[in-house]
């Protein structure tokens, strides 16, 4: 059989103001996930045009959009993705070792997002000796600690519990009052409520 093409999103017209706080919510299928995924540069649109901070995204080479992943965006994932034989204080210094920064100058910003999201005394242990919670803690914070101009979260409670999912929501909503800009995706529309805007998607459009 012969390949078929898809078209996962249409005609998708999208801006994002810093400081904002932004939930996508949609059924699977919805092109939630791929929106997120161009957004982050993890993939190219085959059409059209993405812009961030002013620069065309999608005319970048591969280089480039590396550099612009490590120092413009930060993501936390639903699985977390932690390094399991890396401490925590070494977990969120990855995103810097990429950085022309001395051991001094990371140390400072790891502690700093230590801090931001309340683990201070976490940081030298490893990822299996912390709660769920504490994990995606460790996530936002590694996302946080190179300053990009963006957080994406994908499903950032989807692997906690009820109680440990709300805190990780209030930890979220206090970094946004900071002035963290953050487009989080989930399937759940209670907890996308609480964000500043919300954009529901339905096949690959937004309604």
């Amino acid at each position: 059989m012969g390949k078929t093409d898809v078209t996962a999103l249409h005609s998708v017209s999208l801006s994002i103001c810093s400081g904002e706080y932004i939930a996508i919510t949609g059924t699977s299928g919805s092109g939630k996930s791929t929106l997120l995924q161009i957004i982050g540069c993890l993939d190219s649109p085959t059409a059209g045009r993405y812009a961030l901070n002013g620069t065309r995204v999608d005319e970048l080479s591969d280089n480039e959009l590396s550099h612009v992943r490590n120092t413009q965006i930060g993501f936390v994932f639903q699985a977390f993705h932690l390094m399991p034989q890396l401490n925590v204080m070494e977990n969120i210094e990855l995103p810097l070792l990429y950085r022309r920064l001395t051991n001094k100058q990371r140390m400072v910003r790891v502690n700093e997002a230590l801090g931001k999201v309340g683990l201070n005394k976490r940081g030298l242990h490893k990822p299996h000796e912390l709660s769920g919670g504490e994990r995606q803690r460790v996530a936002i914070a590694r996302a946080l600690v190179g300053a990009p101009s963006i957080v994406l979260a994908d499903e950032p409670t989807g692997n906690l519990d009820q109680k440990t999912g709300d805190e990780i929501m209030h930890t979220i909503e206090y970094l946004n009052a900071e002035g963290v800009t953050i487009l989080m995706v989930t399937h759940d529309l209670e907890k996308a409520k609480r964000a500043t805007r919300l954009i529901e998607m339905k096949d690959g459009r937004i309604l």
